[in-house]
């Protein structure tokens, strides 16, 4: 088995980038979900509710990043890898409170305008520590802005799987994943309790359960109903619809495209 793809997602529930290589850390890999979108009441934005922010894709640059509108590219916006601001505000993901650093004025009101509704873009750094759940954490672990845990680990196969019983295929970015793998059977992930990609060691948490944000397009910002009823069709369990497993690195270093993948 090998590794297939890598991605990032700098700007949470924005568009991902594909990677050749990246750092693994504790909290995720290297500049994936430190950025988020938050209202008037620090609570987090995702498609789930907002799907146009399908239609916002990201760039990583040598001083930032940049975002920009898929269908019209010249509506573009850049972000400092550090935030312009010292203004720290709470900010809620899930159950989580949290401090996030307001990045810039500029920042605020263009997405602002992009989304008709005030928000802020806020930032995570290193010291802030959001704790993966104690159920899962093998060291008292931290996450970025994700969900709720570092890594999402998808086999190809399982994508190829679900995809034979769709009258139209998705792609792998409806999932999110931060790692594809190749060179398995449909959902053997499913069954593993570490694995180990490159010269990195991972626990295998959880599976993850999949939500409506998987029914939107990713290139025009309009939710369907699939992928997510055929999928509940025979991925459903404790009336959660699993679909990849959810990483914890139990060592950090650097992963890249075809490095090994090793099941413990």
């Amino acid at each position: 088995m090998k590794l297939q793809d890598i991605y990032i997602y700098p700007i949470k529930s924005l568009g991902g980038i594909r990677l050749e290589q990246t750092q693994v850390g504790i909290k995720g890999f290297q500049w994936d979900r430190r950025w988020m979108l938050v209202d008037e009441n620090g609570q987090f934005l995702t498609q789930r509710t907002i799907h146009k922010m399908a239609l916002l894709q990201v760039q990583l640059r040598e001083k930032g990043v940049v975002v920009f509108h898929k269908q019209k590219p010249e509506l573009s916006l850049q972000i400092p890898l550090e935030p312009e601001t010292q203004h720290f505000i709470p900010v809620t993901v899930w159950s989580d409170k949290v401090e996030g650093q307001i990045v810039s004025p500029t920042a605020n009101q263009w997405f602002s305008e992009f989304l008709g509704q005030p928000c802020q873009l806020v930032f995570m750094p290193d010291f802030i520590q959001r704790k993966v759940d104690p159920d899962y954490a093998v060291n008292g672990e931290t996450v970025g802005f994700a969900d709720a845990m570092p890594y999402l680990l998808i086999g190809q196969a399982s994508l190829d799987d679900l995809n034979s019983k769709l009258g139209k295929p998705v792609p792998m970015e409806r999932f999110r994943p931060n790692m594809v793998f190749s060179g398995a059977e449909p959902f053997e992930e499913d069954t593993w309790k570490e694995v180990a990609i490159g010269d990195c060691k991972f626990k295998v948490a959880k599976p993850c359960a999949r939500c409506i944000l998987t029914t939107v397009d990713q290139n025009t910002g309009i939710k369907g109903k699939e992928p997510l009823k055929t999928l509940a069709t025979y991925r459903t369990k404790d009336q959660k619809v699993l679909f990849g497993q959810n990483l914890i690195a139990l060592s950090t270093g650097q992963v890249k495209v075809g490095d090994p993948v090793i099941k413990k």
